[in-house]
C-alpha cells in the first residue's frame, strides 16, 4: 500500500489518484469488523467507506509484524519480523520485538527490509513522543524525520501541517490509543468507544485541515477480539502440551513452540489432538508451503518460526502460566490469529484519493 501511495506521487500508482502529497494514517488496533460493530460511534469513519474499503493485514496479525510490513512493503518471510516474541537462534532468547532493540537483544540488522522513508524522497512520522528514538522506530523509519506529540489532535494538525508545506512528501502518522485501551478494558468497553469516538473526530478533522491535493489513507495494523479470563487456556507445569517444547513464543492467540531435538513430530501431534478443534495447529513448515508468512519465507527467517504454530480459531488465549509474571493474562483485548476479526481492517481514502 504504502509504496503505491508513494507511486501517486508521480502518478504512476495503480490504485491511486494522482497526489501532491501523501499521509497514510494508521490507527493501531482498529478492526474492520470492530469499526462495523461500533459504526453509530464513528459516523465520519462509516460514511467515508465501504465493504469494499478493507484489506487484509498479515500473519501474526500483530504490531510488530504487520507496521514493519507496511513500512518496508516487504513481507514478513523477507523482513523478518515473525510476531510478537521470536526465538533468535543461537542463543536460546524468545525476544519482544518491538522492545528487543531498547534492551540490547536484537541487532538493527534483525529486520532485514529496507524502509520506504530510506530513500531521497521527505518522509515524516509523526507519533507520540515516546516512540522518538526507540529500535523500533530506528529499524522501521530510517530517514524519516520524526515528530512527537502525545495529545492525538496535536498529531493530526503535524501531519496536515508537514503534508502542506512539503510537497512530494510521504507522511507515516500512527495512533496507538485505541489499542492501548483495547488491551486494558476490551473493544466492547464504554472506554473503547470513548476512544472510538476521539479517533473519529480525528479523522474528520485531519480531511478536513489536509491542503488540497493531499491523498490520505487511513488503515489498520489488525482488528481485535476481547477474551475474558475464563477462556484462558493456562500451560502449568507438567500439563502433556509443554512435553517435548523447549521455548514458547508469539503472543496469545498465535503461539511459535519451539521444540526440543527430534520433538517437533510429537508436539505437533500432542496439540492437534487436544487443540485442534478451537486452533489451527501447523507445522512451520505447513505454514510458510501455504504463504502465511508470504510468498518466499528467506532461509535466514524461517529459522526464527516455531517448530508449531497455534493459531486460535475460537475465542481463547494460551498463557504460559509457569512464568512469574502474571501480568499480561490482564488483558481483555488480544489478536494475532487467522480470524477475519483480527486480520481485516479498514482501507479508507480521503483527500486527493477519494475520488477512486
Amino acid at each position: 500500500m504504502a509504496s503505491q501511495m508513494i507511486a501517486a506521487l508521480d502518478g504512476r500508482s495503480e490504485w491511486f489518484s494522482p497526489a501532491r502529497s501523501v499521509i497514510a494514517f494508521v490507527i493501531d488496533g482498529l478492526g474492520a469488523r470492530n469499526l462495523s460493530a461500533r459504526a453509530g460511534h464513528a459516523r465520519f469513519l462509516a460514511r467515508a467507506g465501504s465493504k469494499r474499503d478493507v484489506a487484509c493485514t498479515v500473519f501474526p496479525s500483530t504490531t510488530a509484524s504487520a507496521l514493519t510490513s507496511l513500512l518496508t512493503t516487504s513481507p514478513v518471510g523477507r523482513h523478518g519480523i515473525v510476531g510478537y516474541r521470536a526465538l533468535v537462534p543461537g542463543s536460546g532468547d524468545v525476544v519482544n520485538q518491538l522492545r528487543g532493540w531498547d534492551a540490547g537483544e536484537l541487532a538493527d540488522e534483525w529486520q532485514r527490509a529496507a524502509p520506504i522513508t530510506a530513500g531521497e524522497r521527505r518522509c515524516f512520522a509523526v507519533s507520540k513522543e515516546e516512540y522518538a528514538g526507540t529500535g523500533f522506530t530506528r529499524v522501521t523509519l530510517v530517514g524519516a524525520e520524526f515528530h512527537g506529540a502525545d495529545d492525538l489532535g496535536e498529531r493530526v494538525r503535524l501531519a496536515a501541517d508537514l503534508a502542506s508545506r512539503h510537497p512530494g512528501s510521504f507522511t507515516y502518522l500512527y495512533a496507538p490509543e485505541l489499542d492501548a485501551i483495547g488491551h486494558r478494558r476490551g473493544w466492547e468497553s464504554d472506554d473503547w468507544v470513548g476512544m472510538l469516538e476521539r479517533v473519529d473526530a480525528a479523522v474528520q478533522d485531519l480531511a478536513g485541515s489536509a491542503a488540497a491535493g493531499t491523498g490520505i489513507v487511513v488503515t489498520a495494523d489488525h482488528g481485535m477480539v476481547d477474551v475474558p479470563r475464563r477462556r484462558h487456556v493456562l500451560l502449568a507445569e507438567g500439563d502433556a502440551l509443554t512435553e517435548g517444547v523447549r521455548h514458547i513464543g508469539g503472543e496469545p492467540r498465535m503461539l511459535h513452540l519451539y521444540a526440543e531435538a527430534d520433538a517437533a513430530g510429537h508436539v505437533l501431534a500432542s496439540w492437534r489432538a487436544a487443540e485442534g478443534h478451537r486452533s489451527w495447529v501447523l507445522s512451520r513448515d505447513e505454514a510458510i508451503g501455504a504463504g502465511l508468512f508470504g510468498p518466499l519465507v528467506d532461509d535466514e527467517v524461517s529459522h526464527r518460526i516455531g517448530d508449531v504454530l497455534v493459531a486460535a480459531r475460537a475465542g481463547i488465549a494460551y498463557y504460559d502460566d509457569r512464568v512469574a509474571d502474571k501480568g499480561p493474562q490482564r488483558m481483555i483485548g488480544q489478536h494475532g490469529s487467522l480470524t477475519d476479526e483480527e486480520r481485516v481492517v479498514p482501507l479508507l481514502r480521503l483527500g486527493a484519493f477519494a475520488t477512486e
